[in-house]
């Protein structure tokens, strides 16, 4: 059912825990399977340097919340604004079509997350 990087992203996750101070913070769920996940994120020069998660869920909501922080890290704050859910899970080498609103997720936490740095670096 779900592919060895997914597996893999699951029993370990990258990136995992909270940043004290950080730049941004996004939290997103769907109440409709339980799955919320929060990304935290270090910014200097307008590139993410530190970027991290916090998340309840299926196996497929904690293996995107790990692979979108790799993903979005070292990226500019424009081009992590680009990642999208398929992009997600592509990554992963694709996820079942039931799971596929966990990469949802994982793009919109991130977008939240950077929405919430700009909000507070006006």
């Amino acid at each position: 059912m779900y592919t060895e990087k997914v597996m893999d992203h699951f029993q370990n996750p990258r990136n995992v825990g909270e940043i004290e101070d950080a730049d941004g913070v996004g939290e997103v769920g769907n109440v409709k399977c339980g799955d919320i996940m929060r990304i935290y994120l270090k910014v200097e020069d307008n590139v993410i340097k530190d970027i991290k998660f916090r998340t309840f869920g299926c196996g497929a909501a904690i293996a995107t919340s790990s692979v979108i922080t790799e993903m979005a890290v070292d990226k500019t704050i424009d081009e992590a604004l680009e990642l999208t859910n398929k992009q997600v899970a592509e990554e992963l080498g694709g996820l079942p079509p039931v799971k596929m609103h966990c990469s949802n997720l994982a793009a919109d936490a991130l977008k939240t997350a950077i929405e919430d740095y700009k909000k507070n670096n006006k």
